[in-house]
Order: structure tokens, then C-alpha cells, then sequence
């Protein structure tokens, strides 16, 4: 392992950009931080790993260009390039997409998945051979959607020409449902949405014969994806009203989504063709270092036997990232790493959950303890464990955040 330290004065730590962060706003560690506090804050470091958006290139290139990190980058880049062709059956050069900047569309969406594992295991490669950083002393992990799948390689429960084929080879179906579908962002303002309740309202939409919908992702108690084909998203928000027991609103995104993670995919047999996949495969036959919590579950539940199971359900059942979100809480996490190319939904989802928090704290005039209690209550895990369910969210305005593409960039490595 290439270990490359740097020489730092005290004033150079990554510090909080606002201390109280009363704002609401992301705590961020600062861009030009050193490598030493982030490895000295390692077991209290929780990796979030990105899933497929709209935009999937952030600031590859330059950690493609760059002079120290640019022959790791592209070394990843080319191990991807030559499992995606393989899975494709097409010649693919994703170090050439990087450097171009090329956008995301319907027909590149195998190879933007690609890419995105590539670059988030390059991050997490560059943090080990540069700077001492290894995730596998780190508290925790998770990956949404794609990123899950990143998780599990960086965790070395798989490598990824075992893992990423599988993926790659499910892609071009999972793309073509992309073309009739429409994604909306179902919400209350204040109670938590029944989700029984749509559940059983997107079963009887299904029903019908016109099209399948169902739910992609739980984002708060308050919020969740919806998938749908054909009018069914406008069906459902037609029937909501009388049908919720809540007062929702569901507002319809203009960009496709690939409908993994929602009966959707059962279309194209997909998880009983991952199934298949997944068991002609090595690998999976170890627990996952450091611990992964599954967007498929909400818990830590892979063991050194179950991935295979939990792979096969991520195809089809929603993503739980609010219980995600609600277990790194509970645990010692104090530093939150966003690996990925330009990572927005889950630094936004916290973004959310502080600004809320800070909202509650205020109005119950709890605001000055709660600067100066709560960020202790992580040094006292006992204490933790007897305060009520939902409790650990309150720390959500003092745990800092690391956005590790602009951290990565920023550093002065010889």
C-alpha cells in the first residue's frame, strides 16, 4: 500500500464550516482538510455510496487528469471498461466518456452504472493508496440503489468483475422500462404517509391491466419514490384523495428513472434472471468489513452467507433509506464520507432531516442545550440506547459530512 502523508499545520484540520450549524445546513469538512484527522476519525466514519441520477459524471475528470491520482483512476476505469464490453458485447471505453463529460441518456444507462461503481471504487481506492484512509476500519456503510452494489465490492464481500456483470447484464432491460415510465415524489406536510395504505392503493392501480406501479424508494417518513407506467402515477394521484388517510401531494419528475426496485422489473424476470446470475458467480462468501446497512432491509443484515438473497430482492423491493439514515444515526457516526461522482439525494436527505431538526429544536426552545448536549451523546453509546426510538435523529445537524470527490481534488499530494 502507497502511503503518502502530509505535512499539516493545526489550523489546516478539516474543521466545520459552521460549528452550531444552526442554519440547518450541512456540516461540511473542509475541502483542503487533512488526511491524518479523517484516518484519526475512521471508526466513527460512515461511507455513503451514491446511486444513478440524472447527472453521473460530477468531477471525474479531473481525478481522471489529475497528475498523482489520475493512473489509479484510470486503472479501475479500464478494468470496468473491459467487464462492461464483455457484458455488452460492444467495445467501451468509459475512461473516454469521463474525459469527454459525456451526458447520461437512456441508451448509455449500463454504462453510467458502470462508471459510477468504477469511480466510487477509485475514490475509495485513492483514499487507501494516498493517504492510510482503509474502509474497512470505518464504523459503517451504505449504498442507495447502484451504490449498494459499490458498498459490497469496497467491502470486499465481492470484486467487481463478479459482482458488476451481474448488474451490467440485467441493464438493457432494466433501461427499456425506462421509456413508458414516469417517476413521482409522493409527500405530506407533516404526518407520515401510510404506506400500507399506497401500497394497497398501487396494488389495485396494477390491477387493472394498464401498467404496473409501486414504490422505488423511502425516503423520510414523510416522502417516497413512485413508479409507474403509463398514466398510473396520474391515476394514483387521482385516487389518493379519498383512498389515503392522509392529507399528500405527489408532484411527477420530468427525467426517467430506470424502475429497479419496484415490481416493474418482474416484467423482464429480472429478479429470478439476477437469481440465476447470482448463483453462478464466486464470491459473497464473507461478512462485509465494515459493517454495510442495506437499503434493501433498512439493517445491517448481511452475513457471510445472505447476500445473494438480499441482491435478488434490491431488483424489485423498495429502497428503505430513511431506516438507513435512522440506523447510521443510531450508531457512532460522527463523519459522513458521500463517495460518488457529484452526490446529491442522500447529502440532500440529511440536508432535510437537520433543517427539521433544528426547526424542533427551536420551537421548543431547546436549542441551546441541544448545541452542547446532544453532539456528546455519541461518546456516551449507553446513554443512546435508553433514549426513545427515534431519539438518534436528533443528532443529525451535528454529524459532519465530506463530500470526497471535492476533498480528493483539493489536496496537495506530491
Amino acid at each position: 500500500m502507497r502511503v503518502r502523508h502530509l505535512n499539516v499545520s493545526r489550523r489546516d484540520r478539516p474543521m466545520p464550516t459552521d460549528g452550531s450549524n444552526a442554519s440547518g445546513r450541512l456540516d461540511l469538512v473542509a475541502r483542503g482538510g487533512a488526511g491524518d484527522e479523517l484516518g484519526r476519525q475512521i471508526a466513527t466514519v460512515a461511507f455513503a455510496f451514491r446511486g444513478y441520477d440524472v447527472t453521473n459524471q460530477g468531477r471525474s475528470h479531473e481525478l481522471l487528469e489529475h497528475r498523482a491520482f489520475g493512473p489509479v483512476v484510470r486503472a479501475v476505469l479500464d478494468e470496468a471498461s473491459a467487464i462492461c464490453s464483455e457484458a455488452l458485447g460492444a467495445k467501451i471505453d468509459l475512461a473516454a466518456r469521463v474525459r469527454s463529460r459525456s451526458p447520461s441518456t437512456l441508451e448509455t444507462y449500463a454504462q453510467d452504472a458502470a462508471t459510477i461503481v468504477a469511480m466510487e471504487l477509485a475514490q475509495v481506492q485513492l483514499l487507501e493508496e494516498f493517504f492510510g484512509i482503509e474502509i474497512g476500519r470505518a464504523c459503517l456503510s451504505f449504498g442507495y440503489s447502484i451504490g449498494e452494489v459499490s458498498a459490497l465490492i469496497a467491502a470486499e464481500v465481492y470484486r467487481m468483475d463478479q459482482l458488476l456483470p451481474v448488474v451490467l447484464g440485467l441493464a438493457d432491460d432494466t433501461a427499456s422500462l425506462m421509456v413508458d415510465t414516469t417517476m413521482g415524489i409522493l409527500f405530506t406536510r407533516g404526518p407520515a404517509l401510510p404506506i400500507d395504505e399506497v401500497e394497497r392503493l398501487s396494488r389495485r392501480i396494477s390491477s387493472q391491466g394498464r401498467g404496473l406501479i409501486g414504490l422505488s424508494a423511502l425516503l423520510s417518513p414523510n416522502a417516497a419514490l413512485l413508479i409507474g407506467q403509463g398514466d398510473t402515477v396520474d391515476q394514483f394521484g387521482l385516487a389518493m384523495t379519498d383512498e389515503l388517510t392522509v392529507k399528500a401531494s405527489l408532484r411527477r419528475k420530468p427525467n426517467r428513472f430506470p424502475p429497479l426496485h419496484t415490481p416493474l422489473v418482474r416484467k423482464r424476470s429480472i429478479p429470478n434472471r439476477a437469481a440465476v446470475a447470482l448463483y453462478n458467480v464466486s464470491g459473497g462468501d464473507q461478512a462485509p468489513s465494515p459493517k454495510l446497512v442495506s437499503c434493501v432491509t433498512g439493517a445491517a443484515s448481511y452475513t457471510e452467507w445472505n447476500s445473494r438473497e438480499i441482491l435478488i430482492d434490491w431488483t424489485d423491493h423498495p429502497q428503505r433509506l430513511w431506516d438507513v439514515i435512522d440506523r447510521t444515526l443510531a450508531s457512532e457516526t460522527r463523519l459522513i464520507v458521500h463517495v460518488g461522482p457529484e452526490p446529491t439525494l442522500i447529502p440532500a436527505t440529511f440536508s432535510r432531516l437537520s433543517e427539521n431538526v433544528i426547526e424542533f429544536m427551536r420551537s421548543r426552545r431547546l436549542e441551546h442545550v441541544g448545541r452542547y448536549v446532544i453532539p456528546g451523546l455519541s461518546r456516551h453509546t449507553w446513554l443512546t440506547r435508553m433514549l426513545p426510538a427515534g431519539a438518534a435523529l436528533i443528532r443529525a445537524p451535528f454529524v459532519t459530512h465530506l463530500i470526497l470527490e471535492d476533498w480528493l481534488v483539493a489536496q496537495d499530494v506530491p
